[in-house]
């Protein structure tokens, strides 16, 4: 039986292009200049600082960030999509320090690899060892567009609770689709987008080795062992190289719930997760690659509501 018509198509505010906007309510989610004559023009932004103990300089008042795990909340993961290098910044596991693959079109600015393009490349973890096998053997991709092993990517999982959730719709590109998909659950006014709007954000360094393989990546965030154990939550805005601290988004507030750790994962994982992709019925084939990464966000646009939690490991069962 075929599927039927996919009821998110479309729902993505309009934001880019004034003439295609039927409502002047949808101009609220232009890109806009992030400050004018020191006074912010827009709420709090992402990809910040995450590392343990940093506090944003821009008050968020009232708005917290949700700290349960996302389905508490009534949120489903409703696309997945993933940066060249990591948007955010965790000192001691993606940072300037990081090092990686080096290319032959490499800009000195080593946080600037361009593999593909105009592609801005953000931090790197410190796993790489150009001595190590299974840091430089190359994967053959069958699915995935333009990647490779011994990089670091920022994988993101926008989520949402106007999500066609539990249907074969509920996966869409471009993810805004997915995250506005039912009508009357987001809100502007009362604003409630940090409460209904999250996103989950890990980081990988790729490896070809298949002890690092996990066969469920499209579900979300992996949570085994160290990883999403130590997790950073604020509230941010959506990211992107449209976006620095000059152009601010206007998808402002919503959750981030963010890793702090550098984790390593088999290429085969994220081949696997591409072919998933593609098998989706909404077309993904726009998030096969690496996106590029914005920025750091500056301090005085970095929300001051981060929240840690470490998952408390279970105490061994008593025989």
């Amino acid at each position: 039986m075929a599927l039927t018509a996919n009821p998110c198509e479309g729902a993505k505010p309009y934001h880019a292009d004034p003439t295609a906007n039927d409502g002047a309510g949808d101009y609220y989610f232009m890109n806009t200049n992030c400050t004018i004559e020191g006074v912010s023009q827009t709420l709090e932004q992402a990809g910040a600082n995450v590392t343990k103990g940093y506090v944003g300089g821009m008050d968020a008042g009232d708005r917290v960030p949700i700290t349960e795990p996302y389905w508490k909340a009534g949120l489903c993961p409703v696309n997945v999509h993933w940066h060249l290098g990591a948007e955010h910044l965790s000192v001691g596991e993606y940072d300037e320090d990081g090092t990686g693959p080096e290319y032959e079109d490499e800009e000195d600015d080593h946080d600037r690899r361009r593999l593909a393009g105009d592609v801005r490349g953000g931090f790197q973890c410190h796993y790489y060892d150009e001595e190590d096998a299974k840091f430089t053997t190359e994967y053959d991709w069958k699915h995935c567009v333009g990647m490779h092993v011994g990089e670091t990517y920022e994988v993101h999982w926008p989520h949402s609770a106007a999500g066609a959730c539990g249907t074969p719709h509920q996966f869409q590109t471009p993810f805004y689709d997915g995250v506005f998909c039912t009508g009357g659950v987001i809100s502007l006014d009362p604003l409630n987008t940090y409460q209904k709007i999250g996103v989950q954000s890990q980081v990988y360094t790729i490896v070809n080795d298949e002890d690092y393989y996990f066969p469920n990546m499209m579900a979300g965030m992996i949570v085994d062992g160290e990883m999403g154990a130590d997790v950073a939550k604020y509230t941010g805005s959506t990211t992107g190289t449209s976006r620095d601290n000059e152009i601010c988004s206007r998808y402002t507030p919503i959750t981030w719930q963010v890793d702090r750790k550098c984790h390593l994962i088999s290429a085969s994982s994220f081949d696997k997760m591409c072919a998933d992709m593609k098998a989706n019925p909404d077309d993904m084939s726009d998030d096969l690659h690496a996106h590029g990464a914005r920025e750091l966000v500056a301090h005085h646009l970095a929300a001051d509501n981060m929240v840690d939690r470490r998952r408390r490991k279970l105490a061994p069962k008593k025989h």
